[in-house]
């Protein structure tokens, strides 16, 4: 997944604002203690933290 796609994906689902803020300012376990954007900073694949913050906020299954 390109990183436009995910960033795309994030504003669909939470709204540009909040989806801002929730990357920089959420934390998650299942990232190893990281925000989004640590993760992605990290390396981490945009797919794999797409598919967290899926897991984390309960997305759609349709959404995923």
């Amino acid at each position: 997944m390109r990183l436009t796609v995910f960033w795309q994906r994030m504003a669909e689902q939470f709204g540009p604002g909040y989806a801002e803020m929730f990357a920089r300012d959420h934390v998650m376990s299942e990232l190893g203690g990281r925000t989004v954007h640590e993760a992605l900073a990290a390396g981490w694949d945009a797919k794999e933290v797409w598919q967290v913050v899926c897991s984390v906020m309960d997305v759609p299954r349709e959404r995923r």
